[in-house]
């Protein structure tokens, strides 16, 4: 059986754009999704692309975004010869 997700890779910018589009500033969604202005604008802008479960799952709720809506494009890594 596979293992839960320990992290999830986000992507900051639908993020962002998710958030105005909702007309909240950073503020309120960070005290929506109970965590810190501080962390949100990291990630954000990219610098904290992973998160875990519990914040992002808070995060989404608070955005109102459906399961995979904000995390990052999957990326095909090629395989190493």
């Amino acid at each position: 059986m596979a293992q839960p997700e320990t992290t999830y890779l986000v992507d900051g910018t639908a993020i962002c754009t998710k958030r105005m589009n909702a007309g909240m500033e950073v503020q309120q969604l960070a005290k929506a999704a109970g965590i810190t202005a501080s962390y949100l604008r990291k990630i954000e802008r990219g610098d904290r692309p992973r998160m875990r479960p519990g914040a992002y799952q808070a995060l989404r709720a608070a955005l109102n975004a459906n399961e995979d809506e904000l995390l990052a494009p999957h990326r095909d890594v090629p395989e190493r010869k």
